[in-house]
């Protein structure tokens, strides 16, 4: 039975799909090898962002709208300066126009905040010896015997026993509790595997927020608040992973990194959609335009009353065809002035005959 408070309703799923590819690679390398377990959080990063992928397509979107808008936003700001409440009115009737709502934007980033709780709340669970989230003054044999949510006792053992060439994936390099409960501790082996992770982490922070400045219209690039959240996600926001790496298990490590590689290659994938698909529609509106457009030296026709008589022109031209190709075409015009004779549309009628002076 879930426990809403301790976000069991988060723990559980996030420690169901990690223990499903932990089987599967289990199988494949050994229960207690260290790249099983480092795969199986790899791929619960790559599941669950899989899960997320329309909000993260939908969130680019939103992101790209809100660029477009920027600056009828900034005209409706200044016009209702003096005015919040007005100004917001407009503010909201203009995105609704657009079909634009900025809470859809900040919905994939928030969903990977209970993703990241979660999966450090399991990884660390693991080591109870260590930590406080299930009981204190827990022994390492007790620790072993105690399972960790769909990770059976015996799991929790091969998790520990878990190790490269000393530095066990549950370890972190400041770590000063429960090193009683790992086979194999060396300090110096975790830093060695945890110092390329936080800086391969750290360089591709940098390089995912420096693809999505890039992309990034001038008139939003101007903004100076977005100004400001640029060099943050630059500069701080790289130089916070690797700072904070040292206080971090090996396995979280292992979830920045492939989290920031996955990101790095859906936004190429899905940036590169969108452009074709406004070319595309830029394309078809040129098309549109035309094919619309009046034939070169046609003059164009005003109004209803003048596209009126064009068409009766047009109906007036086809009868006059029609008669010249009748069956009396053969026998030669009519006599000018003639009886039975028809004028032409368009032709003058024929003047009367001056009469003769006797």
């Amino acid at each position: 039975m879930f426990n809403w408070f301790s976000l069991d309703y988060v723990y559980y799923p996030v420690s169901g799909i990690m223990w499903l590819w932990y089987k599967l690679f289990g199988a494949l390398l050994g229960p207690s090898n260290f790249f099983a377990w480092a795969l199986s959080v790899m791929f619960l990063v790559f599941t669950l962002r899989a899960v997320l992928y329309r909000p993260f397509v939908k969130q680019i979107r939103t992101t790209r709208k809100m660029q477009e808008l920027q600056p009828q936003i900034k005209a409706l700001q200044k016009k209702y300066s003096k005015d919040r409440q007005r100004m917001a009115l407009e503010i909201q009737k203009l995105q609704r126009e657009h079909d634009f709502n900025p809470i859809l934007g900040c919905l994939p980033m928030l969903a990977q905040v209970p993703v990241f709780i979660g999966l450090y709340h399991v990884l660390m669970s693991f080591n109870r010896t260590q930590t406080g989230f299930s009981r204190l003054g827990l022994s390492v044999e007790q620790n072993r015997e105690l399972p960790n949510y769909f990770f059976s006792a015996a799991d929790v053992g091969h998790f520990l026993d878990a190790h490269l060439f000393g530095a066990p994936i549950g370890a972190s390099m400041t770590q000063q509790h429960g090193l009683d409960a790992f086979t194999v501790f060396s300090r110096p082996a975790v830093a060695a595997v945890s110092i390329p992770l936080m800086l391969l982490a750290g360089i591709a922070t940098y390089f995912n927020s420096r693809a999505s400045i890039a992309r990034q219209t001038p008139e939003a690039a101007a903004n100076p608040q977005t100004a400001l959240m640029n060099k943050l996600a630059l500069y701080v926001f790289p130089l916070g992973v690797i700072v904070g790496g040292p206080f971090l298990p090996i396995a979280i490590i292992i979830y920045w990194v492939s989290n920031n590689i996955w990101t790095f290659g859906q936004q190429h994938l899905v940036f590169g959609r969108i452009e074709k698909e406004e070319e595309a529609k830029k394309q078809e509106t040129l098309a549109r335009r035309a094919a619309n457009a009046p034939l070169p030296g046609a003059k164009p026709v005003k109004g209803r009353k003048g596209a009126a008589e064009a068409a009766q022109l047009m109906s007036d031209g086809d009868d006059a065809a029609l008669e010249d190709d009748g069956p009396d075409a053969d026998s030669g015009p009519p006599a000018a002035g003639g009886a039975g004779s028809k004028p032409r549309p368009g032709a003058r009628p024929n003047a009367r005959p001056k009469k003769r002076k006797r």
